[in-house]
């Protein structure tokens, strides 16, 4: 009897003669491939929906209290001239980032944009924490900010 070639016989380990047909064999790999996928999903146990999607940290408060406090305003101020100032400082400009307008912008605006970035600025909620964040932008909406 002629052999069937079949790329799954090693792995089956069984002795595919021609008695067998093509379809079975293409049935039996795709059984074997889809239990092998299924255990790889699997093998770390399941997947819950807390795990799926992780609850976005809760907005900072940004109340008036938070903003004036010379503490906060202080860490502001020490971020803002050790990263803030190589683009938006008096030296940088013109050129690498807008003159701040401090005057305009709401306080979750500014706490959003450090945050998250925009445009060429990059996000610093990677480097800094939610309080550091909060005290730069405390320090841009104090009245000790110049651009």
């Amino acid at each position: 009897m002629a052999r069937v070639a079949f790329p799954f016989r090693r792995i089956l380990s069984v002795n595919l003669t021609a008695r067998l047909s093509p379809r079975l064999l293409t049935h039996a790999g795709i059984a074997l491939l889809a239990g092998a996928a299924l255990a790889a999903i699997t093998a770390n146990g399941p997947v819950l929906a807390e795990d799926a999607a992780a609850a976005p940290a809760p907005p900072p408060d940004l109340s008036e209290a938070v903003l004036t406090d010379p503490h906060n305003i202080e860490i502001g101020k020490a971020i803002w001239e050790e990263q803030c100032t190589h683009c938006h400082g008096a030296k940088a400009y013109p050129g690498k980032a807008p003159k701040l307008r401090p005057a305009r912008y709401k306080p979750d605006f500014v706490y959003h944009r450090v945050a998250k970035g925009f445009r060429g600025m990059p996000p610093w909620e990677e480097l800094y924490s939610q309080e550091e964040i909060v005290g730069v932008v405390a320090y841009v909406k104090s009245k000790q900010f110049s651009p």
